[in-house]
């Protein structure tokens, strides 16, 4: 085969290849982790969503949590996947599915997750789904369990304000 015949084919996979978005695996949330999300979003309001795998009604929220992303994209929003270590590329297929693996993600890393749950809140006692409003003086609520799109838009009220 000539260069010639051989470099269409070559081209066409490499551009292939290049423009297909990698989407990145979440980050490693370890000891730390809570503190440096903190400063990274200094005097900007966010919400925290701390979900898993193998909670049924983090899964069934899902898709509200993508409309709301779609909806409202003047508000940060942050997964946090309590699960093992070695379950990312279920957490990466989920936030994929559901249109959220863009945003920023992050998976606890360490096998010791009550450590975790605590540097996140001394008063949490790891129920799921759990959800943190923070406004940009990061003064935060937390509220457990699933949310209706009115709990949000209140909560969102709040905070934004």
């Amino acid at each position: 085969m000539t260069l010639k015949k051989i470099f269409p084919g070559l081209a066409f996979i490499f551009l292939t290849l290049f423009t297909i978005p990698a989407q990145a695996a979440p980050a490693p949330f370890v000891s730390g982790s809570y503190q440096q999300i903190l400063s990274s979003n200094a005097n900007r309001p966010f919400m925290l969503v701390v979900w898993s795998i193998n909670c049924s009604s983090c899964l069934k929220d899902m898709e509200l949590l993508s409309s709301i992303h779609k909806n409202r994209p003047e508000l940060k929003m942050i997964m946090l996947a309590a699960d093992e270590p070695s379950a990312t590329e279920q957490i990466q297929q989920i936030l994929e599915k559901n249109q959220l693996a863009e945003i920023e993600n992050w998976a606890y890393a360490d096998d010791n997750t009550q450590k975790l749950q605590f540097e996140i809140d001394p008063k949490w006692y790891g129920e799921l789904p759990r959800t943190y409003f923070f406004d940009k003086a990061h003064q935060r609520t937390g509220v457990s369990g699933v949310l209706s799109k009115e709990d949000y838009d209140a909560m969102f009220a709040k905070i934004l304000k």
